[in-house]
């Protein structure tokens, strides 16, 4: 990991960088960006990494003050996961040791709560203080079989609700404060029982007048849906220039409505499938991003995009 004191400038190099170079690939557009996967880092817009951290990640958020939030993979320090704060100068606070096999997400809110969930024989949701302190916990509806297809990316809404993706329950589940299951967003493809494709839900976004963008990743699809669960938008490898959906795992809606994708099996496909890809609502691909390795990107957070801060809220 770079060396502490390292940690403000290169943030400010990240967040502030305008040039254009080997990440955009000659594009008119740029972004920065913090990856987590097997490897863990921020990248700046010319293609440079400019900081990594020395262990694996699930999910991972940079604060308006350049601290850094991240979602530990289970390892020889943190046996069922963990989740650490990291400060602009660098110094390291553990938020949360997970108690089961896995921790799977942190959501920090604007109430600068975090919102994680775990995997295990009993998975839960929990809403921690900005101490850690446990102020709301309640059990998740899945399956308990697979403890590592339980969840993925879940996030709290602005009214208080929760958005839980399931893996092998192929749905969205929409859950109040209390647990109590408000409905579900299938992610099956239609179809007849020869043709149904079981997809799996991993990332689920809550965005402009309540509809929902949901990353499914066995399928290779990336689907929105409305307010009312008709599905609006739907995004294939058919509407690509390849089969660069691989594994979708992640992605982010941006202000002007395109969406970033991830495709974690992108780098291992037999295909020129880039890391990570924005697309318009007309599935035109205006950026891509590639790097040559076969470790791929599990989720990420777009920061700048052609050196300006991303406004607003982060939907991811």
């Amino acid at each position: 990991m770079n060396h502490p004191h390292r940690l403000i400038a290169l943030l400010c190099c990240v967040l502030g960088c305008s040039v254009a170079g080997n990440a955009a690939k000659a594009q008119d557009i740029t972004h920065s960006f913090l990856a987590c996967g097997q490897k863990t880092y921020l990248m700046g817009a010319d293609g440079k990494a400019s900081w990594t951290y020395p262990s694996a990640s699930r999910d991972g958020y940079v604060l308006d003050d350049g601290t850094i939030i991240l979602t530990l993979n289970k390892s020889k320090r943190h046996r069922g996961g963990a989740v650490v704060r990291i400060a602009p100068d660098g110094k390291e606070t553990l938020i949360w040791k997970g108690t089961q096999s896995e921790v799977n997400s942190a959501h920090p809110t604007e109430d600068g709560t975090f919102v994680i969930t775990e995997a295990g024989d009993q998975p839960r949701l929990l809403e921690l203080s900005s101490t850690g302190e446990v102020i709301l916990e309640f059990p998740l509806a899945c399956q308990k079989k697979n403890h590592h297809m339980q969840t993925r990316m879940a996030r709290k809404l602005s009214d208080g609700t929760y958005l839980v993706p399931h893996l092998l329950d192929f749905a969205v589940f929409h859950y109040d404060d209390k647990g109590k299951l408000l409905g579900k967003l299938d992610t099956t493809v239609p179809g007849d029982s020869e043709h149904k494709i079981h997809s799996w839900p991993f990332t689920a976004i809550r965005h402009g007048d309540g509809k929902t963008l949901v990353c499914c990743t066995n399928g290779n699809r990336v689907v929105d849906f409305d307010a009312s669960g008709k599905v609006i938008w739907t995004l294939t490898n058919e509407d690509l220039p390849g089969a660069w959906l691989q594994d979708p795992c992640g992605a982010q809606v941006l202000p002007n409505g395109n969406v970033v994708i991830t495709s974690y099996a992108g780098g291992r496909a037999d295909v020129d499938a880039p890391k990570l890809m924005e697309v318009t609502r007309d599935k035109q691909v205006v950026w891509t991003y590639r790097d040559g390795q076969k470790v791929g990107v599990h989720h990420f957070q777009l920061l700048t995009t052609n050196g300006e801060k991303i406004a607003g809220p982060i939907l991811k």
